[in-house]
């Protein structure tokens, strides 16, 4: 009959002695953590705080560390100024048909990027990469004399179509699906005589799913926050985006700060939310495939 030692740790415990104390390395790393935190999290806690005082408390000396009570006459200022409710219905239109079609597009690039060969493979997939390295600002008047070829200057189409398939999200898809579907699986499915849109919709798909929560999260993030796209195409107040209305609130004279703190905390409040429910998911599918 086979006996277990006790380790040190039982036999403190046992006798009830206190565990060790952390080092001060420890004590200086959380330290340091905490300020960072701190640090970063100032600006959200004063934006919420200004949204609820008016522009002259905001710029009283000491500024006001706590919340007041001017959150709706901010709110009917800001409503005032601009069609904001429909503003913040386009950013979401906007924002969830841009992580669909990113998600269909760039599912389907990344698995054919891995599970097929074909001729310029190689090319074709170094071309997309190279894509990635164009600065932005070099695609604004391509882009606008294409959105008006097309005829779609004013229109919510031209901010969502255009960045379908992006270069990172087929890049992802393509490490997500080599490192974690097997192609002996894929393979097997195709003997049994499944098509290879069922292989796609029925095999591969479920397994992606980290991946493509990730990069959802990432794309309605990139589409909720974009300020060029819709400043390059959008002309009336009534097809702005969030982030252009509020800009357009500023004035050299006369700027709402209240008004346009409520409208930048009604912006942050989704993405708050939603980065706090999937934070673990965005971790998992960008470290997938680094640690064998």
């Amino acid at each position: 009959m086979s006996t277990t030692m006790p380790t040190p740790t039982d036999a403190r415990l046992r006798r009830g002695s206190p565990a060790p104390a952390l080092p001060m390395s420890t004590w200086a790393a959380y330290l340091l953590v905490g300020v960072g935190a701190l640090l970063m999290l100032a600006p959200f806690y004063f934006m919420f705080v200004f949204a609820t005082h008016s522009r002259t408390e905001i710029f009283n000396l000491p500024a006001p560390m706590w919340f007041g009570n001017d959150l709706l006459h901010n709110l009917e200022l800001l409503t005032k100024k601009l069609p904001f409710w429909r503003n913040l219905g386009l950013s979401i239109y906007v924002g969830v048909c841009n992580t669909a079609l990113t998600l269909l597009f760039c599912s389907m690039g990344g698995y054919a990027f891995a599970m097929y060969e074909f001729r310029f493979k190689k090319a074709l997939f170094g071309l997309v990469m190279g894509t990635m390295l164009l600065p932005s600002f070099m695609n604004m008047i391509p882009s606008f004399m294409i959105m008006d070829l097309l005829g779609w200057i004013d229109q919510p189409r031209a901010l969502y179509i255009p960045g379908a398939a992006s270069a990172f999200g087929i890049f992802l898809m393509r490490q997500f699906i080599v490192a974690s579907v097997p192609r002996e699986l894929v393979e097997a499915a195709r003997i049994d005589g499944c098509g290879e849109l069922g292989i796609y919709a029925r095999i591969v798909l479920p397994l992606l799913k980290p991946a493509l929560g990730t990069l959802g999260l990432i794309t309605f993030i990139s589409s909720w926050n974009n300020f060029i796209g819709p400043l390059v195409v959008m002309r009336s107040p009534d097809m702005y985006t969030l982030p252009l209305a509020l800009r357009s609130l500023q004035s050299p004279v006369d700027t709402e700060w209240g008004a346009m703190m409520a409208g930048s905390a009604i912006a942050t409040l989704p993405l708050i939310v939603l980065f706090v429910l999937c934070s673990r998911q965005l971790i998992s599918g960008l470290t997938v495939g680094a640690v064998k």
